[in-house]
């Protein structure tokens, strides 16, 4: 799609595997067939949250997830560092000057090996805006093939405004759509339960409006807690709200 189109496309989406599955072919277009995208609403000085509670979409292989989210790697990678602390785009080269002039730690090292390992060699980082303190947002777009840095330099120099266009409105349209990880998916009954919570009803009230016992609601409540990995009920709304899983339109 041109870029007029795809605009038009991420106004209109609907779900977040329709989304994605079109934005990696986008970015195909351009060289960029292997991406990473990473989200977080828990970001403190020392911690980006619970992995569990991150927003990841990713068209690599399992091995390579594995080895770089779910192991951990992701946390010393000099391309996240950066990420952290800027927005925008960056060219993977610095990775290239910092191992040239002998500038990575040994835990960034570890992260530059296995990615070569991977053909994860040449590329873009986008650092998105964030919208709070606690929130940070970001893509890395890996080139396939044989392809050099210098030949991804070259192609974002042609179109690179475009791309980083594409991506920071797919970003925002992420926002937007729920996201659950297996583990923080909460039932029809849960979420209806929490709702309501939000809307400030008693536990009376819900039982009353859902048609159960006060003890049923309690234990749908409770429930929720433990799928969202928090200790409140208050919280157990936060959470849900902020990943779209409150209020939204039944399929």
């Amino acid at each position: 799609m041109k870029l007029g189109e795809y605009l038009n496309f991420l106004s209109y989406v609907k779900t977040l595997e329709e989304l994605w599955d079109a934005h990696c072919r986008q970015m195909a277009i351009f060289g960029f067939d292997r991406l990473l995208y990473g989200y977080t609403r828990y970001r403190t000085e020392t911690s980006l949250g619970d992995p569990e509670d991150f927003t990841i979409l990713t068209n690599h292989g399992k091995e390579y997830i594995d080895g770089f989210v779910r192991d951990g790697l992701y946390f010393h990678a000099p391309m996240l560092k950066w990420a952290l602390h800027n927005e925008g785009a960056a060219s993977w080269r610095m990775i290239q000057d910092m191992n040239s002039d002998g500038t990575m730690t040994a835990q960034e090292r570890q992260v530059y090996e296995f990615n070569r390992s991977k053909g994860v060699v040449a590329g873009y980082t986008i650092s998105f805006t964030s919208v709070s303190m606690r929130s940070k947002g970001a893509i890395s777009l890996s080139a396939g093939g044989a392809t050099s840095q210098d030949e991804v330099d070259a192609i974002w120099a042609e179109h690179g405004d475009d791309i980083l266009l594409m991506n920071n409105v797919a970003h925002l349209k992420i926002l937007t759509l729920p996201y659950n990880t297996p583990n923080r998916a909460l039932t029809k009954r849960q979420r209806e339960a929490l709702e309501w919570v939000g809307d400030g009803k008693t536990t009376q009230d819900i039982a009353l409006l859902m048609g159960l016992t006060s003890a049923t609601v309690e234990k749908h409540l409770r429930l929720a807690r433990e799928s969202l990995s928090v200790e409140t009920t208050a919280q157990a709304v936060l959470k849900a709200s902020l990943q779209n899983q409150m209020f939204i339109m039944e399929a």
